[in-house]
């Protein structure tokens, strides 16, 4: 492995037996350090830690699961063995993105982020984490509601960065990220356990009628009353 400097790779073979996941299969948690010894692989390495970061995926799994979508039954999850979590140098100014069970953090992000960057990875982690729990209407549902959920999920985890939207801001319900997560927490509150649900139904298709079985009203209209309600 070499000094704190040098390209970490690790594997942990983590395997969740958690009473409060009855029946949850096993898991097997990967975290490489790709970036070595450039700006922001040491600083991961220095700050962050690959013990640390395989913990935060340990919980962020369990908030997913349990909290926020509420899947006691195991058949209702993804079937997901293998998460990978990838340091990485990357073109571009990307945060992270996650694609078949990996997630992929940008290196120069870690690098060059001012604040709490501990902080800020784990909130990261938590969005990224939901991408690979969340249901997706099979391809079908709009990418900014599923960006939307994600970030859903970061802000009751409390990791929302203070530099979000307020409540009640926003130009349309499906603008995304902290815009949609703000919305949907206003869903939510209007039915506990809205969420789960709607990522329910999102497993083999998607509609916006889903609003309406769930809320009794068209999205457009909840998206009135929410800025409504903000005075916006």
């Amino acid at each position: 492995m070499g000094s704190s400097r040098h390209m970490v790779v690790l594997s942990y073979f983590v395997f969740l037996f958690l009473a409060a996941l009855p029946g949850i299969r096993a898991v097997h948690y990967m975290v490489i350090n790709k970036a070595g010894n450039s700006t922001g692989g040491a600083r991961f390495t220095d700050e962050i830690r690959i013990p640390n970061s395989r913990h935060v995926l340990i919980m962020a799994t369990d908030f997913i699961l349990m909290r926020i979508f509420r899947q006691n039954i195991p058949t209702d999850r993804k079937p997901v063995e293998n998460v990978s979590l990838l340091i990485e140098n990357m073109d571009g100014d990307g945060v992270a993105y996650t694609s078949n069970d990996e997630i992929h953090v940008s290196a120069d992000y870690i690098g060059s982020y001012s604040g709490d960057v501990k902080r800020e990875v784990t909130g990261v982690l938590y969005h990224e984490m939901t991408h690979i729990w969340q249901w997706n209407g099979d391809g079908q549902a709009p990418r900014e509601l599923v960006e939307g959920i994600a970030d859903f999920v970061r802000l009751k985890a409390n990791r929302a960065p203070t530099h979000w939207v307020k409540p009640g801001e926003g130009d349309r319900w499906d603008q995304g990220y902290d815009v949609t997560a703000r919305f949907l927490d206003y869903c939510n509150c209007l039915r506990n356990g809205f969420i789960a649900e709607l990522n329910k139904k999102m497993r083999s298709g998607y509609s916006d009628n889903f609003f309406v079985e769930l809320l009794g009203k068209t999205v457009d209209q909840l998206w009135t009353d929410y800025k409504a309600k903000y005075g916006n």
